[in-house]
Formats: C-alpha cells, structure tokens, sequence
C-alpha cells in the first residue's frame, strides 16, 4: 500500500508535537512525513526560552533532534521557508524553489511577535522576543546598554524584563493599557503585581503610547510618548503580544478570519480539502489561542484522526468514521515572573453576566486573591492570584471538573479559615480522591488523572517513569507536584507502599536517619551503616549522612573518618571554579569591615593575582587560587583576623545587612549590630542547603531580608521575624512567622526553627521548599516553634547550644594539621602549582581564557604552521 504523505510547515512545539503524535500511533509506518522550518533548527522548547538567559543552551531547551527524526524516518528541512501551495498538484514550494509533494498538508507555522507601527522601530538596537536567535541579538545588544525598555506588560513582556535585568541594565516596563497583564488579571490582582516588580527595581510605566523612537541626549534612544512624556534608554524589546502566522494561508486562497488566523473547523480542517491548521496560527470560533496546551491539544485530535481515517476508519454505529473535535482550552496559567507568583484561572475578570466574587487583599503580606462564582453561587468561574499561588491547583480542579463548593466558599481564599479545620460545611473536595478521572493533570500534554491511574497500573512507580510513559510535568513543569499526588495516590490504592528511603544502601529517609544519629548518638558513617544499613555507601547517602553529623556533632568536616562523605568544594574548603582553581571567601560578618583588613585583601589578592568581586552576601570573593596556594592565602587571612565563610559548605553563609541605624536617617534599630550578632552565633551551623540571613533596620528593607532563610526587619517596637524565603533558580518571599519581637525571643525562636528544619528536613532541601512540605505548613511551623505543641522546644534550643559550642574555623584548623596539609598541591612529588593555566585581562583584572578563545588561539596557531 503506498504510504501517504504528510507534509509539516513549522517545526515548532505543536508542528513537532504532531509529528510524535503520529509516531506514537500503531500505524504510523504507513505515513511519510516530511516537515520544514524556517528556523536553522529543529523545535524547541519557547515556553522555557527566558531561560537561555540564565546558562541554559539551545541545545538544553531541544525537543527534538535529527538522530530521532532519521530513526523514525521523519525527513526533515531547515532554514527554508514554505512560501507557496500548488492546490491542483498538490505540492508546497520552498524560498529556495524545493517543491515536495502532499496527500495531506498540516499548516503549524505559529505566530510571529506584533510591532507597533512606531517610527523608529526598526533600528539596530530594536528587537523582539520570540527565536533563539533573538535573544542572541538581545544578549549582544546587552554588552552594549546600560538601560533597557520592553514594550508591553504581558507573561512574554515580563520575561523579557527578567532578562534585562539578569544582564544588569536599568530595567523599564512600558504597557499601553492601564495595567500589567491585562488579559490574564484584574484590577487589583494587576495593581499588586505592579508594586512588587516596582519593588524588584524594575520600573513600571502604563497607559504610555508610544509615538516615536528618536535619537536620545543620555542615552541611545528616546521614547516619545503621546502625553508629551518620554524615556530614554539603550535598547527597545518589543513584546506587545502576536499575530497568527497566516500569509501562507491567505495568498493560497485558504479562509482565513477578518483579523486573522486560518479558519479550522473542530477537526481542525480548513476551507481546503486535505489541509489543516494547528496552533496558534489557527482560528477556531474566532478564538486564536496563545499557549502551547492547546496547541497539543489540536495535534492530537488531527493525528488521532488521520490515523483513525487511514486504518479503516473507525465505524461507528450509523457507518460514520468517528473523529476526535477539538473543543476549546482552558487558558488558566500559573507562573512566577520576576520572581513574582502570579496564576489566573477561568473568567479572572468577571464578565460573566451576574457573577459573584469574593476578594482577599493583604498588603502586609502583599498577597492579592479573587474568586469568581456563578449568579448561583455553586460554580467556581475564574480565579486571580499574586503572591500565593498555592491554592491554583486546587481551584482549578475545581473549576474545571465543576466540583461541589463549601458553603463558605471563601474559604478557598482565605487559608486562615482553612487552616482552623472551618471547611464552611459539606460539599469540600478532598484531594486527590475527589477527582474524576478525567481531570485534566498536564494541560501542556493532555495528560488527565485516568492516563496517570493507567500508566500506574501498566507498571509506573516513579515520577522518572511517569514522565517517559505520558510526558506529564515535561511542558512547562506547572503539574510536577499534582502529578506526584496523583501517582502516589495510585501507587497506596494498590496496595505499594511509596518509598521514601534514602537509597538502596538505608532503608530510612533523611528524616529518620538525622533521628537515629541524634538519639543513638552516632558519630561516624561506618558506625551508621554498620548498625542501620547495607554496603558501602554511594554518592546519594554519604554526603547526606555527613551533613546530618555535621549538624548535630559540628566535628572538624576533614577528619580521617569524616573525608569520604564530603565533595569537592568541602575537601578543600573552597569552591572550584570551571577551570580547576579555587575561590577564597573569608568571614565578613553583617558586612561589616575595617579599612584594616580591607587592605590586607587587597595586599592578598595582589600578591596571588586573585580575581575579587562583591558578593550579593556583602563579602570579598578571591577567585583564582591554586590548590597549593589555599594554605598560604589562609595563613595570612587567618593572621589578620578573618575566619572561613563557609562559602563551600551546606551551612550558615552569610548575614547581610544596612547601616541601620548607625548612619541611615531612617534607622529604627542598629541592624548592623545585630547582623554581626546572628552570624557569629550561628558561623558553621550546617544544614540540609545553605541558608542565608538578612537584617534590614527598617521596612524600606535594604538589606531584602524577605527573600532570606530567616529576615529580620525592625520596627518601633522590635523585630518583625521573616522565615523559609530564598532566591536563586527558584524565588521565594519569605513568610512573616512573629511581630515585634525583642532580641532574645528571636534569637530562642531562630534556634528552635532551624534545629527543627535540621531535624526534619529531606537532603538537599531548602527551607522554603521544607515548609511547603510541612503538614499544616506555616501555622502547624508556628505551633512548634512558638507555641511548644509537640513539647520539644527545650530540646531544640539544647541542641542548637551544643552544635554551636564546637565550632571551629576549619582554615584554621587545617592550617595546625600538617598531616592535612599534605592534600593541598597539583602534584604529589611536586610543589608546582598548574602550568596549564591561562588567563587574559578584563576590566584591569585577570580571568580565565574561555572555551571560544581557546579555540580562535589553536586556529591561529594552525594558520601560522601553515602559512
């Protein structure tokens, strides 16, 4: 039988994701698929594409790559754009005059960024947000601005402003509408948003329409705008939202809408016989959809039914060939952008006619919640979040499988009520169990409850296995934890008990081993396998197992029967740098420092030609150091004063804090002091991850103590205790957990709290990631901490003061051992340090010569062999 040919125009998410598809199916052989792209690659992943700006490669954001096209026969064109259908032969025609033949042809070419029809909008350094290679020409623009404007406050605008500021530019937001993110919230929801990215230091400006873009006086540009205002700035990102992709379209005769978008049927056919749309160059009810989910969701139905249509077709009982419709997806969205946690759900606005709403808005906590209700009252319609997004699961579920409501249905919103056992009456879902099985889990792959229940029972146990079976939490990750419920929740109906051993070598979790070395008394990892265990050991148990016995014995971390637990960076207590040298970091507590010992750094870094930058922990960071170099450089440090940082360690790292007081004419409380206080009381503390504090003098919060493990901020009448916040790859603010307290309170609090999260917490977790795991969460944290409901309380602050009272600075410590000294050098018949070193001059200090320089020095060296 001659195979049938499908020809794809776009290889981006959903084009590659109908291409699976059909690979998936049984009689996939039976089709030839070819797909082009006018892109120099193959799909990848725009939902994650604002992560290129933080190390991720396009290599790293690859849905696809060309050994699984060639293994599945998918042949494929690149860097070539469809630019003509031939209806009557049946062919596509290419830019470059390929011409390839179709039986059926799948148009998913996408949508392309919309430009305001500004003069000036085209110059150099004018760009938009949508290819790989956009932001290459955003990142170059970078190198060269130092202040930077996207054009638009949508989800895309906000992550371009992400990476403006990423790159360090004074970052500006210009909306022509009167708020941020106008489709997704309302009023209020848009006007918190608004004054916590304000707050991150990104500038906001709306209702602007711009004008003109003209030469700047301070700047590259400037930006005139309609109320005869203007900003001026390096570089313009346009990201004002997107148009469908349909000229392909339109100049072949196929139908498409009054303001465009190819007109699909709910089989996602066109006005054209044998050609489909899919995606979000398709119109469908007038609706074009502007998220990937239903994007999949319209790939699947048409593969389903091509396949349905070559195989037979599936007959139902009138002789109908029984196709799969698209009906429509929802739009609801969760997402943090800047770090900012925002989620919308359903009708966020309420226009639908007689809705009702309940509306919760703290400004202390800076959480904002709306929910939408049916004229009846019984119906969640929509939903809008910032700041506390965790009740969106929960909502959504609700919403879209149309779940009973309490009969307070504020408490959905209001976790003060829900947190009190007040479930406002019958009616209350119940997890997991309360879902059908056709709840919708992943939206960006289609994957509903029953789908995960039927992996389950074909053999899935892990979220490892779950993943490569349905994909579900591959997409934008949004579903990670609901999926896990659900799996979990299967894998207990059925009788297997979840695991949560450490590894294979203890079959306890990290939880109940920090119990058994606590209460037996365990010192050493040989004493705890031996007694509890199996085996040697692996990767996974032994620097676990050495974190908890740091963190109760507090012992020297390079002792003999302590060495194999620990990594590299402990080792050495230093952190390895990408080319094989080492950063030196010593104590600064509070940031505070004297011009003394300033100088002694600078005389250091001299001498040993060491790179020095300011940490964001308000430290000296002495990058460079060879591995022999390590002792010498501590001995000097060691003399004048200074202590490791413990920068290396899973430990207390730093305590930052403002002048407080001392200096600032708006000091409440000497937060330097009390900085200084906290970081020698706790120097050396480990833990499951590194923790961090802050302590800011005033609520203008200088010293960002809400995203810190444990945030102090003064008042007038003590100190304001924030807890379980942090930054990095995964932001969060901190909780407030108690007001106006005096400096011993907080103090007995801070021991209790971070000797409970020591004790309880799993490997590697980090406090906010602990207490959103913690049953009962922040208040049942608050019955522990405050209000001693499990009795413990003395116990905590008991083992805090032993851990404590055994800290040692581990520079020096080593420096006193010449049995440990011998670890440090290149060479063991050697005291040479790495010849193979090299670096060039940046900026009046050295750095290391990157892969790319290499590479032009060994092309120039093989140049001059042939010349």
């Amino acid at each position: 039988m001659m195979k049938q040919r499908i020809v794809v125009v776009g290889n981006g998410m959903v084009g590659h994701k109908f291409i699976e598809d059909i690979l998936a199916q049984d009689r996939a052989s039976e089709f030839d698929i070819i797909t082009f792209s006018e892109e120099p690659r193959l799909a990848y992943d725009r939902v994650q594409l604002s992560h290129y700006f933080s190390g991720k490669t396009a290599s790293d954001l690859a849905l696809t790559d060309e050994a699984y096209y060639q293994q599945h026969g998918v042949s494929y064109v690149l860097g070539d754009a469809v630019v003509e259908i031939d209806h009557q032969y049946q062919a596509v025609i290419t830019a470059s005059g390929r011409r390839e033949r179709y039986d059926v042809l799948v148009l998913a070419t996408g949508s392309f960024p919309f430009v305001p029809p500004i003069p000036g909008n085209d110059q150099r350094h004018c760009h938009v947000y949508r290819t790989i290679e956009d932001l290459d020409a955003i990142e170059q623009s970078g190198c060269q601005s130092e202040c930077g404007v996207v054009v638009g406050g949508g989800l895309l605008g906000l992550e371009a402003a992400n990476a403006l500021k990423s790159m360090g530019l004074v970052t500006h937001v210009v909306e022509f509408a009167p708020q941020l993110m106008a489709v997704q919230l309302d009023s209020g929801g848009g006007q918190l948003l608004r004054q916590k990215i304000e707050a991150l230091g990104v500038n906001v400006h709306t209702d602007k329409a711009t004008t003109e873009i003209v030469a700047g006086e301070c700047c590259r540009y400037r930006m005139n705008f309609a109320d005869g205002s203007f900003l001026e700035t390096d570089m313009i990102i346009f990201s004002a939202g997107i148009r469908p992709q349909d000229a392909l379209a339109r100049q072949s005769g196929i139908e498409v809408g009054s303001r465009g978008g190819i007109v699909i049927d709910d089989h996602c056919q066109t006005s054209i016989e044998n050609i489909y749309a899919i995606g979000e160059c398709a119109l469908w009810q007038e609706r074009i959809f502007g998220l990937v989910a239903p994007g999949y969701q319209m790939a699947k139905v048409l593969a389903h039914n091509l396949i349905q249509n070559q195989i037979g077709p599936n007959k139902s009982e009138e002789g109908k060939a029984v196709n799969r419709a698209f009906t429509g997806a929802d739009m609801s969205t969760k997402l943090k952008l800047l770090g900012v946690d925002v989620a919308s759900i359903g009708d966020a606005h309420g226009v639908t006619e007689g809705a009702q709403s309940y509306t919760y808005s703290d400004d202390i906590e800076q959480v904002y919640k709306r929910l939408i209700l049916s004229p009846e009252g019984d119906k969640v319609l929509g939903a809008v979040l910032v700041g506390d997004v965790e009740s969106y699961n929960t909502l959504l579920q609700i919403k879209l499988n149309d779940l009973p409501l309490p009969e307070n249905p504020a408490v959905l919103i209001l976790p003060q009520l829900a947190s009190e056992g007040d479930s406002g009456g019958k009616g209350m879902p119940t997890g997991i169990e309360a879902l059908p099985d056709s709840a919708s889990i992943c939206s960006c792959y289609d994957v509903s409850k029953g789908d995960i229940r039927q992996a389950v029972a074909a053999g899935c146990s892990d979220m490892s296995a779950l993943k490569s079976t349905t994909k579900a939490s591959t997409g934008c990750g949004g579903c990670t934890v609901l999926a896990k419920q659900v799996l979990d929740a299967e894998l207990a109906s059925m009788g297997v008990v979840v695991s949560d051993h450490l590894c294979e070598h203890f079959a306890y979790s990290r939880q109940a081993l920090a119990d058994i070395v606590r209460v037996k008394q365990i010192k050493t990892f040989d004493d705890l396998i031996t007694s509890h265990g199996r085996g040697l050991g692996c990767d996974v148990c032994k620097p676990a197992v050495g974190s908890i016995l740091a963190s109760f014995w507090n012992d020297y971390v390079l002792e003999d029967s302590h060495m194999e637990l620990q990594d590299t960076n402990d080792i050495y207590l230093g952190n390895m740098q990408k080319d094989g040298t080492y950063s030196v970091v010593p104590r600064i507590p509070g940031g505070e420092i004297t011009p003394d010992k300033l100088i002694v750094l600078g005389d250091v870094a001299k001498q040993f030609e060491l790179y020095t930058k300011i940490t964001g922990g308000q430290r000296v960071d002495l990058f460079g150091a060879q591995l022999h170099q390590l002792p010498q450089i501590w001995q000097q440090l060691v003399d004048a004063g200074f202590e490791t940082g413990h920068a290396y360690g899973k430990s207390v790292r730093t305590v930052k804090s403002c002048v407080g007081s001392t200096w600032c004419r708006y000091g409440v409380k000497d937060s330097v002091g009390f900085a200084v206080e906290l970081e020698n009381r706790y120097k050396g503390l480990r833990a499951p991850h590194k923790l961090k504090f802050a302590v800011s003098g005033c609520t203008r919060e200088c010293a960002e103590a809400q995203s810190k493990d444990i945030g102090l901020i003064a008042t007038e009448k003590g100190w304001n205790l924030y807890v379980c916040g942090n930054g990095g790859m995964r932001p969060r603010h901190a909780d407030l957990f108690a007001s106006d307290l005096d400096e011993l309170t907080l103090l007995t609090y801070v021991d209790r709290l971070l000797m409970f999260y020591i004790r309880t917490a799993d490997r590697l977790q980090r406090t906010s990631v602990w207490l959103e795991n913690l049953d009962g969460g922040l208040d049942y944290l608050k019955q522990v901490v405050i209000d001693d409901h499990l009795g413990i309380a003395a116990e905590l602050e008991a083992d805090m003061a032993e851990t404590l009272s055994h800290y040692q600075c581990e520079w020096k410590t080593t420096l006193s051992s010449p049995q440990k000294l011998k670890r440090f050098r290149h060479f063991q018949n050697s005291d040479q340090g790495d010849s193979q070193l090299a670096y060039v001059i940046e900026r009046g200090q050295r750095r290391p010569v990157s892969v790319q320089e290499r590479q032009i020095d060994v092309l120039d060296i093989t140049e001059e062999s042939r010349s």
